[in-house]
């Protein structure tokens, strides 16, 4: 994707699992996915709400390791933020159902 905007969702996940080809960068996406997860439940569950800054910490950091070490490409957080937040749990929902594999 040059500078492009892709418009459609579909398009762009199609895009997105592109740049997450790497096996290592999509088990690092799961992680820090899951843990998002976790830290987010545990802050509500336990109203500790200081806790939910940690959540984008522990997805991105895991991420963008993934992306720069591994898959040696830029996130498509910097190009389509929003569509790049949904791909992400999309892609962790089809990892966790085994609809894509790691």
């Amino acid at each position: 994707m040059e500078n492009k905007r892709i418009e459609k969702f579909k398009d762009f996940y199609q895009f997105y699992l592109s740049e997450h080809s790497d096996k290592i960068n999509r088990t690092l996406h799961f992680i820090g996915t899951c843990l998002l997860l976790i830290v987010l439940l545990y802050a509500l569950i336990t109203s500790r709400y200081n806790l939910i800054w940690f959540c984008p910490l522990c997805g991105y950091s895991f991420a963008w390791i993934g992306h720069f070490v591994f898959e040696k490409n830029r996130p498509a957080t910097f190009k389509q933020p929003i569509y790049s937040l949904i791909s992400d749990f999309y892609m962790w929902w089809q990892l966790l159902t085994r609809k894509i594999y790691f």
